[in-house]
């Protein structure tokens, strides 16, 4: 996850997961800022980021 600057504020998933198989992550943001978020999902060289609100 990236904030809205572009820097880093989390790491939800680093690793290479099996195709077919349903994936579900708990992610603890009490960490971070409300504000808007970025996603990068990275697939067979392909990235798609997802834009994201955080509100507390």
């Amino acid at each position: 996850m990236y904030d809205i600057l572009g820097r880093e504020a989390a790491v939800l998933v680093n690793e290479v997961l099996e195709a077919g198989v349903y994936y579900q992550k708990q992610f603890d943001a009490s960490k971070l800022a409300s504000g808007v978020y970025f996603a990068r999902l990275t697939s067979n060289g392909k990235q798609l980021m997802k834009k994201m609100f955080l509100l507390k």
